[in-house]
């Protein structure tokens, strides 16, 4: 007789991917909270330095459109209103229970046993100077009667076409591609292009930003390394996000803008709030999951418009 299937939370990565994601927000909210130290002049003179709030959030009972069973919670770190990061939001949650019934055909393994455990981090960063890039970045680790890592990240200048853009998104693709070629020589192109296809809004023809890389699904529907090269090559991509981004904020923060340069800015993020309320299958997720409303769209800049 054949014993009860184990809940996708037993899964032997759940645990460490979980700690994972922790240490990697610690880090990323002490270089954040570092960069608003030294941004004592300047543009920034005058302005209290930026510190993270972190706010606890339980996934309530019967969580999700068509209701599941609620498990985990996660905990919120926003930092508003800073010398350098306007708005940056650095989330990370764990969550477990059952995908509701419409929305189980979309996940891989879901239709078989409709359980699940989800583990991840969130980075959104708004920044006050439009000299400095808008970013985003997320890892995440999925397990249902399947189990794959995903994520990436990408860089939105707020002036794609300027020679400046150009080099910080150079400094910040050449990170990943360090990442991907320390395992896969094939993961950068094939992600890079992964991110493009996927940042990109239909509706304006145009990409989000400069792109980065994107995966999904790595793990035992694309099968090839195994569970524990996939974690390991996920750390990787943290890393490279932490080393590449706060060098490229260093080396613009402390550069004079103009009011035309802060309203082009603000249409800019128009069309990052187009793109996450449209199409971001991340937003989906949390919202048919049961996910905290405001840790899902923290992502969402603290100001935009539209021309």
């Amino acid at each position: 007789m054949t014993g009860p299937a184990a809940h996708p939370m037993d899964h032997p990565l759940a645990a460490p991917a979980r700690a994972w994601f922790e240490t990697l927000r610690d880090r990323i909210c002490a270089a954040f909270e570092a960069i608003e130290d030294e941004a004592d002049a300047g543009p920034h003179a005058g302005l209290p330095a930026g510190r993270f709030e972190r706010t606890p959030w339980t996934r309530p009972a019967e969580a999700g459109q068509g209701g599941g069973v609620s498990g985990g919670g996660g905990v919120m770190g926003l930092m508003r209103g800073g010398r350098v990061f306007e708005k940056v939001g650095v989330n990370v949650s764990t969550v477990h229970g059952e995908f509701s019934p419409e929305f189980r055909a979309q996940i891989p393994g879901a239709e078989a046993d409709p359980r699940f455990f989800a583990t991840g981090i969130s980075l959104v960063a708004h920044m006050r100077s439009p000299r400095v890039p808008a970013v985003h970045m997320n890892t995440r680790f999925i397990s249902t009667t399947r189990a794959w890592f995903g994520g990436g990240g990408d860089i939105t200048p707020m002036f794609p076409d300027s020679p400046e853009a150009r080099a910080d998104a150079e400094r910040f693709h050449a990170a990943f591609r360090a990442a991907c070629d320390r395992h896969d020589p094939t993961y950068y192109e094939r992600f890079k292009r992964w991110c493009d296809e996927y940042f990109f809004l239909p509706h304006r023809v145009e990409p989000r930003g400069l792109g980065g890389i994107f995966y999904d699904w790595l793990g035992d529907r694309t099968p090839g390394h195994g569970a524990e090269a996939d974690f390991a090559f996920t750390r990787d991509v943290g890393l490279a996000f932490l080393e590449a981004y706060p060098a490229i904020v260093r080396g613009r923060m402390r550069e004079p803008w103009t009011d035309d340069e802060r309203r082009r800015q603000l249409v800019r993020r128009g069309r990052y709030v187009e793109f996450n309320l449209l199409y971001d299958r991340g937003t989906l997720f949390g919202l048919k999951t049961g996910g905290n409303v405001e840790a899902i769209l923290m992502s969402l800049p603290p100001e935009a418009a539209w021309p």
